[in-house]
């Protein structure tokens, strides 16, 4: 039975107060809006960024529904939606490509001034929101909210990946690998050292970039020996 153009109810885990636990709540996903598209959840991974919000390091309207490194399946799509159908692999973007920014027309960035990490506003690009759970708005974080079992996002948000691509692993490339493998390819230079000081799974997306650009040395210090 299709559930297009109908609120889905799922599980997500909404954060309602900094230094608390998430609280795994039943919630209401509207429909997606014009220029906006609804996926299905498959593979999430955790950044250190969800963590830095539950912290209050990080600040970003509450309550809230995190995540934004992940990986899923288009459910339905909105009004005027021509880059991705139903069915569709995809990974969802905490940083947007409207393609008519003087930033996205910079070949040097993608930092997007519809993002909503500059000034977190917690709302789809309209400035509404889609989640709602106990009679309540929920807000969106970075655009993603990937701790939800369904979540919407701006179509300029989201990619179509292969067929075939393995959702597991694909997921990381939202944030974390894309993050890593960035930092060696667009700063490192022939003839630099690189230090790595940080967790595994960084260091071996640095360590990735790295060997693409034929480093001559990359060094590793694990801070936390197992």
């Amino acid at each position: 039975m299709s559930t297009a153009g109908k609120v889905i109810k799922c599980k997500a885990a909404v954060l309602w107060e900094v230094k608390k636990p998430f609280s795994i709540e039943e919630v209401e996903v509207a429909p997606p809006k014009a220029h906006e598209v609804r996926i299905k959840m498959v593979a999430v991974g955790i950044c250190r960024s969800d963590d830095h919000v539950v912290s209050g390091t990080l600040v970003t309207p509450l309550p809230a529904i995190l995540g934004h490194e992940a990986a899923g399946i288009v459910e339905s799509v909105g009004e005027g939606v021509t880059t991705v159908k139903p069915g569709d692999k995809v990974i969802p973007l905490f940083t947007p490509q409207c393609g008519k920014c003087r930033v996205c027309k910079n070949p040097e960035s993608n930092y997007c001034f519809k993002n909503d990490l500059s000034n977190p506003r917690g709302t789809m690009q309209d400035g509404t929101r889609r989640f709602t759970c106990r009679g309540k708005p929920i807000h969106h974080f970075l655009g993603v909210s990937s701790f939800s079992q369904y979540t919407v996002v701006d179509e300029n948000a989201v990619a179509k990946i292969d067929a075939a691509s393995p959702l597991e692993k694909v997921c990381l490339i939202g944030c974390g690998f894309s993050t890593g493998y960035g930092s060696a390819v667009k700063v490192a230079k022939v003839g630099m050292t690189m230090d790595e000081k940080t967790d595994y799974t960084k260091t071996v997306r640095n360590q990735k970039g790295s060997n693409f650009l034929q480093e001559s040395e990359i060094s590793f210090i694990d801070l936390k020996c197992r």
